[in-house]
């Protein structure tokens, strides 16, 4: 069994001391974006693909992944070290994280939120554009240190965006936590805090008007393309 594998086990046996029948695999790739980690299952074994970036990371860390992991396949709760000591380095993990990816109108909304709700102390996270999604508004990625708004708000006022840029820089700032085998993202002490910027409840309920017109806008293009579809035969 090679190193490798043997942190799987390791990891399984300390969940489950008395526990035995499944083998196991852990193999690096570099298919997954950062810190990123899976695990498949098929008759009695275990195979678990971790980013290459975990190549090298503290085995008790890769431990803690591997077993949040292990439960979410087998959907069991339990709360370990290893786990621990996995959650706080992901927590850190946007102190080393490179910065190099943002663009002039995302920026621009960053700074005015950071100074005006955070007194200019969240660091810049990176900042990125994603698909014109109108169910997803914005998404903060603890392991790549990134901000990703949707696409729509490009051309929204500026209140809309700031908004959603408020909200995931929350998530960077407060992270998460655990309570037992419970991890909590949108707390009480989250809504308190959300609660802050100005207008939020009305800007809250013009989302979904704003989410709607998306929806038509995207539809209507869609509708359009096909119409101007090119025709490949016929006559000229």
């Amino acid at each position: 069994m090679t190193e490798e594998n043997n942190i799987a086990e390791q990891a399984y046996k300390d969940l489950f001391p008395e526990s035995e029948g499944y083998d196991f695999s852990v193999e690096y790739t570099g298919r997954l974006k950062s810190y990123g980690g899976n695990v498949s299952f098929r008759t009695g074994h275990m195979h678990f693909k971790l980013s290459r970036k975990w190549y090298g990371v503290s085995p008790e860390i890769q431990m803690g992944l591997i077993q949040e992991l292990m439960l979410r396949l087998l959907k069991k709760k339990k709360q370990t070290m290893y786990i621990d000591l996995y959650n706080n380095f992901v927590r850190s993990l946007h102190i080393s994280i490179p910065k190099d990816k943002t663009h002039p109108i995302l920026e621009a909304s960053f700074n005015r939120i950071n100074e005006r709700y955070f007194l200019g102390l969240v660091e810049r996270p990176n900042l990125r554009w994603g698909q014109e999604s109108v169910r997803t508004f914005g998404t903060y990625d603890f392991k790549t240190d990134t901000i990703t708004i949707s696409k729509i708000f490009q051309d929204n006022e500026e209140k809309y965006l700031d908004y959603i840029m408020f909200h995931e820089t929350l998530h960077k700032q407060r992270k998460f936590f655990k309570s037992g085998t419970k991890t909590y993202y949108h707390d009480a002490r989250f809504k308190r805090l959300e609660a802050v910027f100005e207008n939020g409840e009305e800007i809250e309920k013009e989302l979904g008007m704003v989410a709607r017109k998306a929806r038509v806008k995207a539809i209507a293009g869609k509708t359009i393309q096909r119409i101007r579809k090119p025709r490949l035969f016929g006559w000229f």
